[in-house]
């Protein structure tokens, strides 16, 4: 453990160092294995995301803010959360799908106007899909323009909605 881990509480936001000898603890993710993710599984485009700074506040939940700031900062929020880190597989949030979900090119599964509704209340659905298992940006046609919706974790065959609880929607 380094002096600065020792230091980090939880509760400020500390910048993402640019490679790994910058780490405060040896599972915080860097800058660019943050924008190499997005990028592998999602096809976004480094140079959209190059655009802003990216914080972990607590260990694993990074968020990207469109400015930047001193490092670290002590706010409740900073932008917006983006990732979560902890664990073996990396999860995006539903907010940063959302905002940068349009830009996707890959791992994007285009649901029905039925499987859409069932997905945004939170519900679990067996839909065929040969593209790669794990976390997907499931989409819907909403007045004429492909939008995401959310979140998708698709094994064995089902889509499973990561819709959080108090966003489900009945439409």
């Amino acid at each position: 453990m380094t002096d600065t881990e020792s230091e980090h509480d939880g509760q400020e936001f500390v910048r993402l160092p640019t490679g790994p000898d910058g780490r405060i603890h040896e599972d915080q993710p860097t800058r660019a294995e943050v924008l190499d993710w997005w990028s592998e599984r999602f096809g976004i485009g480094r140079d959209f995301l190059e655009e802003f700074s990216y914080w972990e506040k607590g260990r694993g939940k990074v968020w990207a803010f469109h400015a930047d700031t001193d490092s670290p900062v002590r706010v409740e929020g900073l932008g917006m959360s983006v990732l979560r880190t902890r664990g073996d597989h990396w999860k995006p949030t539903t907010n940063a799908v959302q905002r940068f979900g349009t830009r996707a090119e890959k791992n994007v599964i285009h649901l029905t106007r039925e499987q859409a509704a069932a997905f945004v209340a939170g519900h679990d659905q067996e839909i065929p899909w040969d593209g790669d298992w794990g976390y997907l940006i499931a989409t819907h046609d909403i007045a004429g323009e492909t939008e995401p919706l959310g979140v998708g974790l698709y094994l064995h065959g089902e889509l499973r909605s990561q819709i959080p609880k108090g966003r489900r929607r009945d439409l």
